[in-house]
């Protein structure tokens, strides 16, 4: 039978064996003394165990309260003022317009500054046969401007056929002065028609046609009775011509 499940005295019997035989029989008595030590040792284990404990429970740290805003002084704040729109410089470059008898018509881009000869230069040069009498060559030119190189006429006389047309950046004409460098409808030849920009050989001479049917141009606008002139190219030619 095992051990575990002997009786008591045989139980007690396998105990004592374990026990020295010069122990058994003793009794511990710690007396008065040894029963106040042992409980002042069992008080400071308690203390110690409760001082373990409070030490590793976190500690919340106070939050010092926001300073309060009335919604009176929130009002009374000025607003700020939006700011300023952020204006350019001086531009980089004039982009012109060259047309008429010159070899690379079209736009040409320029520094500030530059003048009707620098434009015709970038335009690779005026053609044989160009009027450059018509034009002031050492104008400056502002940004959007409209250069017109006409055909001279055979007898070398200085007339109107090249101009350069101002654009939305120049300074305005003063009081009383008209627009110079325009091309007369009434006199002009088919090749100083032939000249303006959108008008080639066809419709100048739809324009003279027109001219010696129903006599003088009292309007610029007649020219839309022409064949081959819209309200597109009418537009382009409003500022270039006169009546």
């Amino acid at each position: 039978m095992p051990g575990w499940l002997a009786g008591e005295g045989e139980r007690f019997g396998w105990v004592d064996r374990l026990v020295p035989e010069r122990f058994r029989g003793m009794r511990v008595d710690p007396g008065r003394r040894g029963v106040v030590a042992l409980a002042g040792v069992g008080l400071l284990a308690v203390i110690v165990a409760m001082v373990v404990v409070l030490r590793e429970q976190p500690v919340a740290q106070p939050v010092p309260p926001l300073p309060a805003v009335s919604s009176s002084a929130t009002s009374a704040a000025p607003a700020q003022a939006p700011a300023a729109p952020v204006t350019g410089g001086e531009q980089d470059e004039l982009v012109v317009s060259v047309v008429g008898l010159v070899h690379r018509g079209g736009l040409v881009r320029l520094p500030p500054g530059a003048r009707v000869a620098d434009a015709l230069t970038a335009a690779g040069g005026a053609r044989d046969g160009a009027d450059l009498t018509g034009l002031n060559l050492a104008q400056r030119l502002n940004d959007g401007d409209q250069i017109l190189v006409g055909p001279a006429q055979g007898d070398g006389t200085p007339r109107l056929g090249s101009a350069t047309i101002s654009g939305p950046g120049a300074t305005p004409p003063s009081a009383g002065s008209t627009p110079a460098g325009r091309v007369d409808l009434n006199t002009a030849t088919e090749s100083q028609l032939d000249a303006l920009p959108g008008v080639g050989p066809v419709t100048a001479a739809a324009i003279i046609t027109w001219r010696t049917t129903n006599g003088r141009f009292t309007s610029v606008d007649q020219l839309a009775e022409v064949d081959g002139i819209g309200p597109t190219r009418l537009a382009r030619l409003r500022d270039l011509v006169t009546v």
